[in-house]
Formats: C-alpha cells, sequence, structure tokens
C-alpha cells in the first residue's frame, strides 16, 4: 500500500517525507545551517532579439550539502517516485562538475545513488539505502584524505567566510576560486594564479580570501598591490571596508607599521630611488601575503619595476588575480604564479549569465581596404612632404590622419546611438591621445545639440588631461548622467568598473590578446536596475576577428621562451619609449566612405558563425529535432511558448538574426521555414484564422473583446507577450478595469488561463506545409 502512495507524491512530497528526514534524522545533517533546498547558482543567459531582452533557464540544485557555511561538499537529485532511483544522477553530475563538489546524489525516495569524485580507481557509483545516508564527518573526513587536508591545517580551510548578515553570498565560481586558494596557501603554495573573466568579482574573491588567512592568523600582515589610484580607493571604501581600522593606504612618504593590512599602488612604492625607499622601509619580512591585482601588466615582466617589490617581498605568499593572463615569449605569468589554480572565463560568465553579452557591428572603410596612396611631391594639411607609399588600415591615426575618416568615424557612432539611446554610456578607444582629441572634436560637432546642453556629453578621458581624469568617476557612476560618450588610448583599457557602458567602439590596432580582453571587459558588466544586459561592439579596425582566435576564452597556454641575452619586456612595456614616430602626416581632403558594414553573430561557445544564419540554425535545430512533426509536437505540447523559445535561444538559436534575415514572423514559423522548408506564415494571417472561426463566439462580448485585444497584442509583439499577466495592465485590455476584474470577465484565474491555453492552439491550428 505504500509503495502505490509513493507513486502518487509529487517530488517535493518526496523530498519533504523521505530525503530530508533521511538527511536530518538518519544521517545529522543541520537542516537550518548544512542543507540548502532548490539552490539557483546560476542567473541564465542574456538572450536579446531586438528590443526584447530575456534570461534563460538558470541553473538550479534540488539540495546542495554543506560541511560549514561556504564549504559545500555534496549536491543531490530528486526525482518522483515514477523515475528510477538514479534517474536524476547525470544531472547530479553535470552540477557537481560544475560547482567544484566530490559527491552527487540521486534520489527517488527508495534509496540513494552516490557517485563518489574522490575515488580514482574500483567502485565509484553504488546504491546506499535510505537509511544510510553518509554524515557530514564521513563525507569530509573522505574529502580531506582525498586532498591531502590534514589535522594541521584543517582549522585553516575550515575558517568562517565574513558574514555581514544582509545575505549576500560569494558566487558559486567566486566560492570555489576562494576555496582552492586558501587550500593551496594552507598547505605552504607561495605563489597563487587565479584567472577570473572582468566584471566577475576579483576584488570582492581577494577580500574573502584575505579575511579567511588573516582570521585563521596564517596570514597576519598583508599587502594588496594595484595599479591604478581608483582601484585602491574603491577597494578600500567598498570589498575591503570590513577590515576598518586595521587597513591603510600606503601613500608616498609615509610609512607607518602599525596596520595588518595595506593598500598600495605599485606607482606609490616603485619608480624613483626616493619612491623605492617607501617599500624598503618595511623589512624584507614584514608581509607574509602580497595579492597583486591586474598581475597582468607591469609585475609579469622579469626586468620591471613593479617586479622589484615581489622580489623584495620574496618570502611572503604571493596571488596574483587577472583576467587576462599574459603568455608570450617575452613576459609570462605562469612561469612566475604557476598555471592557475582556478580559471572563470568570460564565455562561462556569459554562459551563466553573470555577464553581458555582446553584439559585434564591423564596419570596413574603403580606405582601409584599399589603401591610400599619396600623388608624387604631395604636401599635407601642414606643408610636410608625404613619403610616398602605400598606407592602410594599420597607419591611419598612427603616421597619417584622414581628417574625413575621423568625421566619418564619429556619424556613424552619432547615428547608432540616434538609433538606440543617445544617453547609453559610450568608450571610443582610439590609437592615441592625438587621435582621442581629434575623435571627441569630430562627436562634439556630430552632436551639437546635446553638448549644448551640456558640454560633458563629450569628454576625452586620457592620462595627459586633468579635466577628463576628474569626469572618469562620473563616467563610471551609474546614476550620473555625463559624461555620456568618452574618447580615450589606453587609461580606460583596464580597472574601469563601468556597469552601465553600453556601446564600445574600437577604431584602433589591437595586436594584443591581453588588451583586446580588457578592452571587451569593459562592457561585460550587468546592471538591471539601469537596465544594462548586453552592449554592442562597432569595430572599424577589424579588431574583433580576435575573438575567433582560441585563446580568447581558452585556458591560457604558457609560451614563455626567454633566450639568453634577449631582453624580457617587449617595446611597449620597456621603461622609456622605443622607436617612437615623431610626427605624423594629416590630410584634409581625401573622401572616405563605409565599403561594407555588417552584422556579425557569434554562437554559444563563443565562436564566430562563418556559415549563413539560415544554414546554422537549421543544423542546431537538426540536433534536437529529427523532423518537422517532432518539432510541432514539442511546440504544441509546452503550455508556455516563451519557455519554448527560451529553450530554442539557449541550444544557440539566433531568433534575431533570423528575424533580419528572414522576416519579423513568429519563432515558430521561423524555425518551419528555415529547418524544415516549411513557407512562412504571417502573425496577422495566424491570428485572423482565429476571429473567421467560430471560437471566440462562446465569450460574452467584454471577453470577447479582450480576447481580441490580445490577438492584436499576438500580431505586434508576438507570443510571450500575451503570457505575460501584465498584458492585462496596459491599454487597450487596462480599458476594461484592473487586471482582477478583466480575469473575472471569465469567471476566474483558472478560466482565464484555460481560454489563453486554448487561445494559443487557435493560434497555431494553421497547418504547417
Amino acid at each position: 500500500m505504500e509503495a502505490l502512495n509513493k507513486k502518487d507524491l509529487s517530488e517535493r512530497d518526496i523530498c519533504s517525507k523521505y530525503i530530508i528526514p533521511a538527511l536530518v534524522n538518519k544521517a545529522g545533517w543541520d537542516l537550518h545551517v548544512q542543507i540548502r533546498e532548490e539552490v539557483s547558482f546560476t542567473k541564465g543567459r542574456v538572450h536579446v532579439r531586438g528590443q526584447i531582452v530575456s534570461r534563460g533557464q538558470g541553473k538550479r540544485a534540488d539540495y546542495i550539502l554543506y560541511y560549514k557555511p561556504g564549504i559545500p561538499i555534496a549536491v543531490i537529485e530528486a526525482k518522483d517516485n515514477n523515475h528510477s532511483v538514479g534517474a536524476g544522477m547525470q544531472q547530479a553530475l553535470e552540477y557537481a562538475e560544475i560547482l567544484d563538489l566530490p559527491f552527487a546524489y540521486s534520489s527517488n525516495g527508495d534509496a540513494f545513488i552516490e557517485h563518489d569524485f574522490t575515488i580514482t580507481t574500483g567502485i565509484k557509483e553504488k546504491e546506499i539505502p535510505l537509511d544510510a545516508f553518509p554524515s557530514p564527518q564521513e563525507l569530509w573526513q573522505r574529502y580531506c584524505i582525498y586532498k591531502g587536508i590534514d589535522s594541521g591545517i584543517e582549522a585553516i580551510v575550515t575558517q568562517d567566510y565574513y558574514d555581514d548578515g544582509s545575505g549576500k553570498a560569494p558566487r558559486y565560481y567566486q566560492q570555489i576560486a576562494i576555496n582552492k586558494t586558501v587550500e593551496v596557501v594552507a598547505k605552504g603554495e607561495n605563489r597563487v594564479l587565479l584567472v577570473m573573466a572582468t566584471g566577475t568579482g576579483k576584488t570582492y574573491t581577494a577580500f574573502q580570501i584575505i579575511w579567511r588567512l588573516w582570521k585563521s592568523k596564517t596570514k597576519k600582515r598583508i599587502l594588496f598591490l594595484a595599479d591604478r589610484n581608483i582601484l585602491i580607493d574603491q577597494t578600500k571604501t567598498n570589498d575591503f571596508k570590513p577590515f576598518g581600522s586595521a587597513m591603510t593606504k600606503i601613500k608616498k612618504r609615509q610609512v607607518d607599521k602599525s596596520y595588518e593590512i595595506y593598500l598600495a599602488l605599485y606607482q606609490g612604492v616603485s619608480g624613483t630611488e626616493a619612491e623605492k625607499n617607501i617599500y624598503k622601509q618595511f623589512s624584507s619580512d614584514f608581509f607574509d601575503l602580497v595579492i597583486i591585482d591586474e598581475c597582468h601588466r607591469g609585475s609579469a615582466a622579469e626586468d620591471s619595476a613593479w617586479r622589484e617589490i615581489l622580489e623584495y617581498f620574496s618570502s611572503a605568499t604571493q596571488i596574483g588575480l587577472t583576467a587576462t593572463p599574459t603568455e608570450t615569449k617575452e613576459v609570462s605569468n605562469a612561469d612566475y604564479f604557476g598555471e592557475p589554480v582556478y580559471t572563470y572565463s568570460l564565455k562561462q560568465g556569459i554562459e551563466d549569465g553573470f555577464l553581458a553579452p555582446y553584439k559585434v557591428v564591423r564596419v570596413d572603410i574603403d580606405k582601409d581596404v584599399e589603401g591610400w596612396q599619396p600623388e608624387q611631391g604631395q604636401l599635407d594639411k601642414y606643408n610636410q612632404l608625404i613619403l610616398d607609399r602605400v598606407y592602410n588600415q594599420k597607419d591611419f591615426n598612427k603616421t597619417l590622419v584622414l581628417e574625413k575618416r575621423d568625421i566619418l568615424v564619429a556619424k556613424r557612432i552619432t547615428e547608432f546611438l540616434k538609433a538606440t539611446n543617445r544617453f547609453d554610456k559610450t568608450i571610443v578607444f582610439c590609437e592615441d591621445v592625438d587621435h582621442a582629441e581629434r575623435m571627441r572634436r569630430a562627436l562634439v560637432n556630430e552632436n551639437a545639440d546635446l553638448v549644448a546642453k551640456n558640454r560633458k556629453y563629450v569628454m576625452r578621458i586620457t592620462g595627459d588631461d586633468k579635466e577628463g581624469k576628474v569626469e572618469l568617476d562620473n563616467f563610471i557612476l551609474p546614476e550620473s548622467q555625463y559624461p555620456v560618450i568618452v574618447t580615450t588610448s589606453k587609461l580606460m583599457t583596464t580597472g574601469v568598473d563601468a556597469q552601465t557602458c553600453k556601446l564600445i567602439i574600437l577604431d584602433r590596432n589591437i595586436g594584443s590578446m591581453t588588451e583586446f580582453k580588457q578592452i571587451i571587459g569593459r562592457g561585460t558588466r550587468i546592471n538591471e536596475e539601469f537596465e544594462k544586459r548586453y552592449f554592442t561592439i562597432i569595430d572599424f579596425k577589424g579588431a574583433t576577428k580576435l575573438f575567433a582566435d582560441p585563446k580568447f576564452n581558452g585556458d591560457p597556454v604558457q609560451v614563455y621562451e626567454p633566450k639568453l641575452g634577449d631582453s624580457l619586456v617587449p617595446p611597449e612595456n620597456r621603461r622609456g619609449k622605443v622607436g617612437s614616430t615623431s610626427g605624423k602626416y594629416t590630410v584634409s581632403n581625401v573622401e572616405v566612405a563605409i565599403q561594407t558594414e555588417r552584422t556579425q553573430y557569434y554562437d554559444k561557445n563563443g565562436n564566430l558563425i562563418t556559415e549563413s544564419i539560415k544554414d546554422y540554425t537549421r543544423k542546431i535545430v537538426h540536433q534536437k529535432f529529427a523532423n518537422l512533426n517532432d518539432f510541432v509536437d514539442y511546440w504544441n505540447i509546452a503550455e508556455r511558448k516563451g519557455a519554448v523559445i527560451h529553450s530554442l535561444l539557449d541550444q544557440g538559436i539566433l531568433l534575431e538574426a533570423l528575424t533580419q534575415e528572414v522576416g519579423n514572423y513568429d519563432p515558430f514559423d521561423l524555425i518551419c521555414h528555415v529547418a524544415f522548408d516549411k513557407p512562412v506564415v504571417d502573425r496577422s494571417e495566424r491570428a485572423g484564422q482565429v476571429r473567421a472561426s467560430e471560437y471566440l463566439s462562446k465569450y460574452s462580448d467584454k471577453a470577447k473583446k479582450v480576447l481580441n485585444a490580445l490577438l492584436d497584442k499576438y500580431v505586434d509583439e508576438g507570443v510571450e507577450s500575451i503570457e505575460d499577466i501584465n498584458v492585462l495592465k496596459v491599454k487597450p485590455i487596462s480599458e476594461f478595469g484592473t487586471a482582477l476584474e478583466v480575469v473575472r470577465l471569465f469567471g476566474n484565474k483558472q478560466k482565464y488561463e484555460q481560454a489563453l491555453r486554448e487561445l494559443k492552439a487557435q493560434i497555431y491550428m494553421i497547418p504547417v506545409g
């Protein structure tokens, strides 16, 4: 009788009546401290279709078990009793791998299936009775043996996280980075590298690492190094604030050795001999932990001034943080710090929904593509004789200035903003300071109306411009409207937390993958409050070809090959300039034009799609659906068509691109047409068929008017719009009363929802083919 009753229970009932009692009553897990139920650990990828921005399905585990808060150890996937005991195991294994958990379980209320990642030989999976689930201590001991955590370091790796009681907790990948770093430091590793994409919270991660090592008294005096003053100030007042009076910022010629947490600029403790004396006022063993932010920069180079600081404090444990590890034949992060203890890539951040996806618009200018050669004896604007050769894209704005090219670029940027939102924060990356100033002027002239209202609408922010640098904080601050467009060269490539930047312009030659990643990183932050969920890149220089480079999202590969006698620093990173050009030619009368412009699309793995969007879509759809009937059945069975659309987006189908190529049709018709060669049916035709049928006649006049209004909404905006209950709050439906009053026209909410289901069934009744 019990087995029959168990078959009638929902998955939630199985959890509450069987799984939780097995964990709490039998195995001794603390329900309130060690067990978290229905844990959403990703946010769901952001999808953009024209003006519609939505999120895909986030990943959610039925249960995550914690040895201590912040130290997860196992995942459990539950199913109802109509499934087998191991039906949830594949999902549990996927989640365990993502979350870096050593144990995965599946249960249907009869027993558990256990998968033990710590076992390298022998039986990895076994069934265990419902009343024999392992205790927290048993799993922790198995984990410690596997990881080599002995009693001497156990207190360090189990040290509490900082908790201010607000409910803020590290994201899953931050937690992995923190726990892995604390573990290896506890074991005696003195050089550690963490690679985390821009916008994923490296500073907060660093704070929790320092906090746990400091509180456990493993590390007592800590130095945090960064290369921008704004980074130090932001760190001190935001993420590091809980250190309070134990923390100080090292200033020039000011050293107070009574603190425990020190924040400093590389430049503040290196450079001139007088400045170097600042860090030498500390004994070489004063610090036992040094954190190096943005360690891909000067500290990676063996003969850089910044490296001197690290070598001086060589007895300290040193942790390097970077979004873009430098691996060239001259400079290597891995050579100094070792292989990354953990990597969280831009691609993974976008897939998880923590980082903003991007659109790429590639603009080719005729002179960039074809080149330009002066006439024999031609003088430039300032009467300089122009060297007679062919100038190409790499020369423009570096050795040759075509003034009308600046105007063309500024005009195209302005056209884009006028078609979207003229107050979208925009960064224009230019070749150098001179180019940034010319571009500022060109943009001012193209936006004279808004500049007349506020001259700071367009600003140049470069290292040599004091007024511009003052405005950097205002550009970063989401609440600050001005400046809107900033032109820069290198100042803003790193360390600028521009959460609301929606447009990035590339008009500079970018040969370094590190620099390219840093520039793209300026747009990857999401700010839901200010409706920043994705960003656009307009590329005038072909720089986005680097997206196709395997190194863009792949794990860093060490290619450091120093040779005896070779300089270990590329010319652009050496102290002092090498081979700089003394001047440029400026030409004002050469006409330029946009030759081609196209939007480039990238698949869900971040790879450039080189085939047609139709061919790409057909291939993706056929991977899931064998034939048209399979797809139609899948669509018709789904109660919410929006969920099907999100599922298609999650699989990598680019509905926006399809719409632009085929037309503004229903996603259902787009797929039927592109993947299965069926003629497209217009949404108005589908709505017209519903109106022509007898279907609406069974409703009252007012209810019929509501359904007709929903059909109008479907024609204008698609099926997702009518599935949103908020549609009842907007005109013309709101004219019938409040949402509750509209629902009552159908009897009650259940009857309204039934009417909506029937309406959608009628909409898709037109046969395809």
